[in-house]
């Protein structure tokens, strides 16, 4: 089993509309068992894969097991959670632990808990490492990917403990930028803490997790949500955003494969998006992976080849993040 973060503490980058279609695209076309676990408070994951009715069940209703039943006995000092259950998704083809608005009033106990953690403390590090827990009790998935927040919060930094590799979509912008140097100063800081309390533990077998050691590994990025025009036939990014296009190497080179290291020799560059306009919104409404739209979902005209163009994209970005990760195994 691998587990991939999908990860930047920047928002708007496109984050949760990768994450849908690219675990849809490992299940159906490459046949994988794909678990997504949605452990953004805001649950953009959970809205595109489910439907109306089942939404209205979980958080109306109260009915149904979320994210929020695997912390809640923890954080009340009852352990880890024994039974889990995940909810089937036949339009995207795999499992979903659905995530919870409650998430976010746990971040304070999260970040109490890191602090004793750090120190050695066994209780903390218990704490800091629930989801990898939960991923020890996954192996039956082929791939585990998280939908993470817009954050370099207490949640973010236990998923980011327990995932074997991190993916960071970004936008074509400055602030995208910035936010590629924030995440490699919290990684290279949250790592070397980390090391320190598992240091000051003589027996892990009291943390209940197979290899709580730190081994998060970079294995790519995707750059989205740029315009495109036509110019000797190829399609191009236009000016204002080919500039920031040129510097995202060097700026990802030098912060992540460099810094904080943990990376393939391979082109980590996944691939590219360019915005598609109205397919995501479709996607979103009819709760389907933008490559499987059709005509009953409000596809016509050209949107047919755009949803085409679209599964093309993915595609490659899903061919290569398999080959990274299996270059980094």
């Amino acid at each position: 089993m691998r587990s991939i973060a999908i990860f930047n503490n920047k928002g708007g980058v496109g984050k949760t509309t990768l994450l849908c279609n690219l675990a849809a695209y490992f299940a159906q076309h490459m046949k994988k068992h794909v678990l997504v676990i949605d452990a953004d408070p805001q649950c953009n994951a959970t809205q595109s894969i489910v439907d109306d009715d089942e939404i209205e069940r979980l958080y109306e209703k109260h009915k149904g097991f979320t994210l929020w039943d695997v912390l809640d006995p923890l954080i009340k000092g009852k352990g880890y959670v024994q039974n889990l259950e995940f909810h089937k998704s036949e339009h995207f083809g795999l499992d979903l632990l659905p995530g919870d608005p409650r998430m976010s009033l746990i971040e304070d106990v999260l970040a109490s808990d890191w602090l004793q953690g750090t120190a050695g403390d066994v209780r903390g590090l218990r704490t800091t490492l629930v989801f990898a827990n939960l991923l020890s009790r996954c192996r039956n998935y082929d791939y585990v990917f998280f939908d993470m927040g817009p954050s370099l919060g207490a949640i973010n930094r236990a998923v980011l403990i327990a995932s074997d590799f991190f993916v960071i979509p970004t936008s074509i912008d400055i602030f995208s930028l910035l936010a590629i140097s924030n995440i490699s100063t919290g990684l290279i800081k949250w790592r070397k803490k980390f090391g320190y309390g598992l240091g000051e533990v003589e027996d892990h077998n009291e943390l209940e997790v197979g290899n709580p050691q730190w081994t998060l590994r970079f294995a790519g990025y995707v750059t989205q949500q740029y315009i495109t025009r036509r110019k000797g036939g190829k399609s191009r990014a236009v000016k204002a955003y080919e500039r920031i296009l040129q510097k995202m190497p060097r700026v990802i080179y030098s912060n992540i494969v460099e810094k904080y290291g943990g990376s393939t020799d391979s082109n980590v560059k996944l691939g590219s998006i360019p915005y598609f306009h109205s397919l995501v919104p479709m996607s979103q409404i009819s709760h389907k992976p933008i490559f499987t739209l059709q005509s009953q979902d409000g596809v016509v005209g050209a949107h047919f080849s755009k949803v085409r163009e679209f599964e093309e994209v993915i595609a490659e970005i899903a061919g290569n993040l398999e080959r990274n990760c299996e270059e980094l195994s």
